[in-house]
């Protein structure tokens, strides 16, 4: 799309922003994201002090690049003529997840606890040819009574911080439509294992779907950082 036919809030990004490109080859193609140049300048001290917000959302994490190759491989399965199964992705970040599911045959609702990541998210979709999705600013603290329920629910390295694993895990509760599953792709975070029996408490049966070690976005100087990332998928065994 060109960028003059944008909607403003997402055409003024260029002005807000010093901006960066970064690649990523998916099984479906290539995907052009658009990102803050460097993300430790958008580290807000008062946001931190206030309830220790960074913004983890302008990075491209490699949990990200794992789980969206996980979809793009394994598309939605197909329905009646017209309709499309409905994908929640909390913590969007750059919208890469949320561009893949969409590839993958879903019809999105991308959310972040940054407004800015929405913005982000949206604009990246539109770059690579794909539907603008339904966006929305959430706090899993204060998680809303009206988002519905989802065929799937995404999340892609969210477990960064010790109180986010019964957070997330209620987000998924609440969101999650009968028949439906979440998909959670984590790199050893430090919330994990308490996350893990979190959803066990509230019935979310959880299974690994995909393990794989991936080095760091980007590479590190020396060549030799990487991750272990594994792809959980989460059922309700009620």
């Amino acid at each position: 799309m060109n960028d003059d036919a944008l909607r403003p809030e997402l055409a003024a990004l260029d002005r807000r922003f010093v901006l960066a490109d970064q690649s990523v080859t998916l099984p479906k193609g290539p995907v052009r994201l658009l990102k803050p140049r460097n993300p430790d300048d958008l580290i807000s001290e008062a946001e931190f002090a206030e309830d220790e917000r960074l913004p983890y959302w302008a990075d491209l994490w490699p949990s990200a690049i794992v789980l969206a190759e996980h979809l793009e491989t394994h598309p939605a399965a197909p329905r009646a003529a017209g309709t499309r199964p409905r994908a929640l992705e909390l913590g969007c970040g750059l919208g890469l997840v949320t561009i893949a599911a969409t590839r993958a045959g879903y019809e999105v609702l991308a959310t972040d606890y940054y407004a800015d990541a929405t913005r982000f998210a949206a604009r990246n979709a539109l770059r690579n040819g794909v539907a603008e999705p339904a966006t929305r600013m959430v706090d899993w603290r204060h998680f809303p009574d009206d988002l519905g329920t989802f065929d799937l629910v995404l999340a892609a390295d969210v477990l960064y911080e010790r109180p986010y694993a019964p957070l997330v895990a209620e987000a998924i509760r609440r969101t999650l439509a009968p028949g439906g599953r979440a998909l959670v792709a984590d790199q050893g975070r430090v919330a994990l294992g308490a996350f893990l029996e979190e959803v066990q408490a509230r019935r979310l049966a959880p299974r690994i779907v995909h393990h794989e070690v991936r080095p760091t976005v980007p590479a590190a100087p020396e060549g030799s950082a990487v991750h272990s990332i594994t792809v959980y998928e989460l059922r309700d065994v009620a």
